[in-house]
């Protein structure tokens, strides 16, 4: 039996695979017109796997293509001695297993050729694929040598813009036999980002390929291919929430796979539902596998990353998308920004909203003691039959902001702007926990919307949270949740607006837009700490003996 993959490449007899037809056919038909083609992409987002995928189609359609397949990872401690003597070492080894592989003969001056040639630096590069070509040419055929380079950031710094311009030439050149007549670059930085002297970039010549994120058809074929093989179904909605929450991300979609159908035990004759997803869903938020690690890592790089990333959640203007703003520039190379239908920059799905959330909030913020009543614990915050009193527990949360005062300006290593979104995120994850429900970000269209979905005994309670902007805004946001409910089946919404004005207007109340219960609330967020001279009074107060 096949099962879903997530260590390394996939392939179609061991794995269920998106078959990315189209993608395909479009990098084939780029090929045979010798094309110089570059993938840059996060890790972890089927580049590797793609590029196998095409090179097999491609010879098994064509044999007059000749594929030679190298990986730079091994080169990033090299110097340009020791890279271009192993190079030489792989491109032989390659040649001489494309020809074992097809069961041909090597011939034996080409053999000769292959054993004592040595590649020393980029001119002799260009020599070797010259010869090469000579002896891959039979008469009036001859073979068209496909040269792909996976983990392209790999190469040394001290070889690189002589390695570019020399395959730069070799395009320009349009040679008859041009070699390699097709070359693939595979990497996670661009090229602009790989010349590290930042001169005018000596490879203009390249052909960028998108290699996109899964569509919800491509989330569907692939766990049909389980369903046609195991018999076990899912829900539709759990689908479509799989590809909500990882934004269609190839290595998110299996992971969560690999949970529901190994690590779960769920019997193979269940449907599989959203409370089985929501157990799914929780689990790999609270697991450290290496997708998760590295975005935490990269977004802990650069200081300046969690301002700007909440603002991107949570600010209504948005942020343009261009890749020429250095800090956009690096995030999109890890992965945490794309580009929107609205042009403005977007977080790559609501997962990585979720951790990105949870990396910036502190260990512990000081006010947890404080979250409810003394006396009282979260169940208070249940029915009879288990629901969550929703509109209690956020009644709760205004008057805890009440409680706490400034003491919400303490909170460590949380800009102030973004502190009632912290304190909030934190609340309700608290609860969430104690009661043993799941909660999960769901990032809406629309910029400056940040929904929470919690799911508890069969239903999902959805909170949507704001910055307050203006009347207008406020007025908009219910319409948008109430729009939004209707597209989630749930009858009722709780609207959060956190007021940072001067001189705020604390409101709360409960209407029918559209058919649909939705309780706002606007809580003011204190702005200074009080005067020292108030403090001093307090403090004093507190000296005083006891009569």
């Amino acid at each position: 039996m096949r099962r879903f993959g997530t260590r390394g490449p996939v392939n179609p007899e061991q794995h269920y695979i998106v078959a990315r037809t189209e993608e395909l056919t479009e990098f084939i038909k780029r090929v045979k017109e010798g094309r110089y083609i570059v993938i840059f992409a996060p890790r972890q987002t089927g580049k590797t796997t793609f590029f196998q995928r095409a090179v097999a189609a491609l010879t098994a359609e064509d044999l007059t293509y000749f594929p030679i397949q190298l990986n730079f990872e091994i080169y990033v401690d090299c110097d340009l001695s020791e890279f271009y003597d192993s190079l030489t070492k792989h491109i032989c080894k390659e040649i001489e297993r494309v020809f074992q592989t097809r069961e041909e003969e090597l011939d034996e001056a080409f053999k000769h050729f292959l054993d004592n040639t040595q590649i020393t630096n980029h001119l002799s590069m260009m020599e070797f694929f010259e010869q090469v070509q000579r002896f891959l040419k039979a008469g009036e055929n001859w073979q068209k040598v496909v040269l792909i380079i996976d983990e392209f950031d790999g190469i040394p710094k001290s070889v690189l813009k002589g390695f570019l311009h020399a395959f730069r030439h070799t395009y320009i050149t349009h040679a008859t036999l041009q070699c390699p007549h097709s070359l693939g670059i595979v990497g996670v930085k661009n090229i602009t980002q790989l010349d590290y002297d930042r001169s005018v970039s000596p490879f203009n010549i390249q052909d960028d390929f998108a290699l996109s994120n899964f569509t919800l058809a491509q989330v569907q074929e692939l766990f049909g291919q389980y369903t046609d093989e195991v018999g076990q179904t899912f829900d539709p909605e759990v689908l479509e929430s799989i590809h909500k929450q990882t934004g269609g991300q190839p290595f998110l979609v299996n992971r969560l796979a690999q949970i529901l159908t190994e690590e779960m035990n769920i019997p193979k004759t269940e449907v599989l539902t959203m409370t089985h997803f929501a157990k799914a869903h929780r689990l790999l938020l609270e697991e450290q596998n290496t997708n998760l690690s590295h975005l935490t890592t990269n977004i802990r790089r650069n200081r300046r990353f969690e301002n700007f990333l909440m603002r991107i959640a949570l600010y209504e203007e948005g942020v343009p998308f261009t890749l020429r703003n250095e800090l956009i520039n690096e995030l999109a190379t890890y992965g945490v920004l794309t580009r929107g239908t609205d042009r403005m920059c977007k977080i790559a799905n609501p997962i990585y909203l979720h951790c990105i959330l949870q990396a910036f909030k502190p260990l512990a913020n000081g006010l947890e003691r404080d979250y409810f009543p003394e006396d009282t614990d979260g169940f208070q915050y249940l029915t009879d039959t288990g629901q969550i009193l929703m509109e209690r527990l956020l009644d709760n949360f205004r008057d805890f902001i009440a409680r706490v005062g400034f003491k919400i300006l303490q909170v460590p290593e949380t800009p102030q702007e973004f502190i009632g979104q912290h304190l909030l995120f934190a609340y309700l994850d608290q609860f969430v926990t104690s009661i043993n429900g799941t909660m999960y970000m769901e990032v809406p269209t629309g910029r400056g919307r940040m929904d929470i979905i919690i799911l508890h005994n069969q239903r999902k309670y959805v909170i949507e949270t704001k910055i307050w902007r203006s009347d207008r805004y406020y007025a908009e946001g219910k319409q948008q949740l109430a729009a939004y409910l209707s597209t989630e089946g749930v009858a009722e919404g709780y609207y959060v607006v956190f007021d940072h004005r001067e001189v705020p207007k604390p409101h709360t109340e409960t209407e029918i837009i559209n058919g649909m219960t939705i309780r706002s609330y606007v809580i003011p967020v204190v702005q200074e700490r009080p005067s020292r001279s108030v403090e001093q009074e307090v403090l004093d107060l507190l000296d005083e003996p006891i009569s």
